[in-house]
């Protein structure tokens, strides 16, 4: 039990238990409480899995909410790649990258990564969360009177990094041009300024206009970052992401993204000029005071970034695939998102309709997709969000957009609710 001890009778108690419990309570109340559901990927067979939730031994189902976007986490090269660094050099990296953990492993997919975008250097982190928080938070810190211009959007660890910089912050609208500009026209010209933003905006699918942004920067001299966590190894001829597509990789300052989704291993990085990389390798304690990454993940990170180099067959399978699924549900009536990426947003409004529909895809249909709700979208644009991979096959969409249409029939939304 949580409680105070109640060794000083003058004192107050506090009961924990009950505080904590009204917590939890809450977030079941608003329908927004996270399930995480218990299951094992068949390797060789994605996107089917098992799952272990709720039944007598394991069911196999379908995942369409899956970030290893390209299914790499299965290929034989990272898989062979893996099970060869393990044997050759164990399992654990030896502790920080200043104490034991800097293997050739991991050497050499920095150079990997800093080629990948045209940069000179590039430094791994152990998630993508990290590489975020550790970088904007360093940067504001080592730049004076810096000020960071963020955009409405971004993720949960652009706001940490930005929130733990401790500097003077702007928001600007969602990819609103106008409005940032606004914002830097009226600070001072020679304060420090960052242009932190997103060019794939993971619950709505929509890109950011990365070279009118880099416009804004050299007009009023602002560093910019992009985070290319759900671009990279998708997007552009080698998997550079939105910013090689768009040929304005060299205009960004710093590029972050992530080994953990289109890479399909672990791990985050980023990648700048050689000075920038310095500066976070010797400055964020995020960076300085985590274990390295296991030279096993890295070792398959590094096969999976080759691979995507040279290999497009993935990336056509997606895009294709995302296309097909987006006519489905336009089609046959549900409210799906516009979005012209890999995501498939169809929107809910509910947050306890939108676990309703999930929790009846998996326990009817065998079909795994999560409920998006409140704090990761703001309330009343409550989503179920699809990532239909390049192992999705046209009968599991045909068979998802017929689910779809019972359930939504069932729960009481109109089929052809607006977006």
């Amino acid at each position: 039990m949580c409680r105070s001890s109640g060794l000083n009778p003058g004192l107050v108690s506090v009961n924990y238990d009950a505080v904590f419990e009204k917590a939890i309570d809450r977030l079941h109340a608003e329908g927004r409480y996270r399930v995480f559901i218990d299951i094992l990927r068949n390797k060789g067979n994605y996107p089917n899995a098992r799952c272990f939730a709720g039944h007598n031994g394991p069911k196999d189902i379908t995942v369409w909410c899956s970030n290893d976007y390209l299914c790499m986490g299965q290929h034989p090269k990272v898989i062979t790649a893996m099970e060869d660094a393990l044997h050759d050099v164990g399992a654990g990296s030896g502790g920080t990258r200043n104490i034991g953990g800097n293997t050739h492993y991991h050497v050499e997919l920095e150079h990997e990564l800093a080629d990948l975008h045209g940069k000179d250097g590039a430094l791994l982190f152990t998630s993508g969360y990290v590489s975020n928080d550790a970088t904007l938070s360093t940067l504001a810190k080592v730049l004076p009177g810096c000020i960071i211009y963020s955009d409405e959007l971004n993720h949960a660890s652009m706001i940490a990094g930005i929130r733990n910089a401790g500097c003077e912050k702007r928001v600007w609208r969602h990819n609103d041009l106008a409005h940032l500009e606004e914002l830097l026209a009226a600070d001072d010209p020679e304060a420090p300024k960052l242009i932190a933003f997103e060019s794939v905006y993971s619950m709505d699918g929509d890109v950011a206009p990365i070279a009118a942004v880099c416009d804004l920067a050299d007009k009023y001299n602002a560093l910019t970052y992009c985070d290319e966590v759900h671009a990279v190894g998708m997007y552009g001829a080698r998997g550079g992401g939105i910013s090689e597509r768009d040929e304005v990789a060299d205009r960004v300052t710093i590029i972050e993204g992530t080994l953990g989704k289109a890479f399909g291993v672990m791990g985050g990085y980023i990648a700048a000029d050689q000075k920038i990389i310095d500066v976070i390798r010797s400055y964020a304690p995020g960076f300085i005071f985590t274990t390295s990454l296991s030279p096993v993940l890295v070792a398959g990170v590094l096969a999976s970034v080759r691979h995507l180099k040279v290999s497009s067959e993935e990336r056509i399978a997606q895009h294709a695939n995302a296309a097909m699924l987006k006519t489905l549900f336009a089609d046959a009536g549900l409210p799906v998102m516009v979005s012209n990426t890999h995501i498939v947003p169809l929107m809910v409004g509910d947050p306890v309709r939108a676990k309703k529909i999930s929790d009846i895809l998996l326990a009817e249909y065998g079909v795994y997709v999560q409920p998006i709700n409140y704090p990761t979208v703001p309330r009343g644009t409550e989503r179920l969000r699809f990532t239909p991979g390049p192992q999705h096959t046209e009968a599991m969409m045909r068979d998802l957009t017929s689910a779809l249409i019972e359930i939504w029939g069932r729960v009481d939304i109109r089929a052809a609710q607006a977006a």
